[in-house]
């Protein structure tokens, strides 16, 4: 039997001997292991929380473990209804709260600061590292050293005082990395052009850099809303006699032996989902719009 001919930029070419073509759509097994090996991680991470989203579905005779007795929405009405479960309703407007101050505040001062790094200056390396130090401290004793310094300063730990210093220090470091990757793409000849164009120092601002960084604005605003909304260790000593969500979730775990305390959890986790959607749908639509913008128009 003659050897198979190939072409090699068109060139004649005798094929090898024993040569076998790859099978179309075989995969190696390499593939199929770090597939598996994917499906446990999901499902370690995934499936604690999914058990306790289903058990906070059961009727009144529910329980705490397998098997479920019933389906209704007993307990997500016990949760806002019965005072034996906690004060569900303050601690969630109090977290709620907390965590737009927090957002506001985050985003504003890791904007001037990716503003002010723009440039080197003296002292600024020193600068950098004190502003991200705060993330290799382990958060229940900078939590505890602020609500010392607020009581050695006469001044009471509250949610909206001491508790807010405590948690900027732990989104705030978050939100200056991620605004400095994001002026690192900026292009100056934008704000050059609109200077050359007669804009002011704030219009350059407000019209040409703040419309730019939207979308990394979004991402920091993201980050210190859910960073805060679910910060524990750092609220534990600072949040003074009103607790806010996570405390009072703990404080639930120590008296609570319901499925109310279950359905607390996927209330939660539904509010941080509808959070975290709104915030990466408004990322698409400002790619969209920008998108759109971009394109010329139309010939006829």
């Amino acid at each position: 039997m003659s050897d198979a001919i190939t072409t090699i930029d068109g060139v004649a070419m005798p094929a090898a001997r024993g040569a076998i073509a790859p099978r179309s759509g075989a995969r190696p097994w390499t593939f199929y292991a770090l597939a598996t090996l994917f499906a446990l991680y999901v499902l370690a991470l995934y499936g604690p929380m999914i058990c306790i989203y289903i058990l906070s579905f059961q009727d009144v005779r529910g329980g705490l473990v397998f098997p479920m007795k019933g389906h209704s929405l007993h307990w997500f009405v016990d949760l806002f209804t019965q005072v034996r479960t906690g004060d569900v309703k303050g601690s969630f407007d109090r977290s709620i709260k907390l965590a737009i101050l927090v957002t506001i505040l985050t985003v504003v001062i890791s904007f001037m600061a990716g503003l002010g790094f723009r440039r080197r200056f003296k002292g600024d390396g020193v600068v950098f590292y004190v502003m991200i130090g705060s993330l290799v401290a382990p958060g229940l004793v900078l939590g505890l050293g602020t609500g010392l310094l607020f009581q050695a300063l006469g001044i009471a730990t509250s949610w909206y005082g001491s508790a807010l210093g405590a948690q900027l220090s732990w989104t705030l470091p978050f939100g200056v990395l991620v605004m400095f990757a994001v002026m690192s793409r900026f292009d100056d000849a934008w704000e050059e052009a609109a200077r050359d164009l007669g804009a002011s120092r704030w219009q350059t601002i407000w019209l040409v850099i703040i419309p730019v960084l939207a979308p990394g604005l979004v991402a920091v605003a993201l980050f210190g809303f859910t960073l805060s909304y679910d910060e524990f260790a750092r609220s534990l000593q600072t949040a003074g006699s009103l607790n806010t969500l996570p405390l009072e979730i703990w404080s639930m775990t120590l008296n609570v032996t319901s499925p109310s305390l279950y359905a607390l959890g996927t209330v939660t986790t539904i509010v941080s989902f509808i959070i975290i959607g709104v915030s990466l749908g408004t990322i698409v639509l400002i790619q969209k719009k920008r998108g759109g913008r971009a394109m010329p128009p139309e010939r006829s």
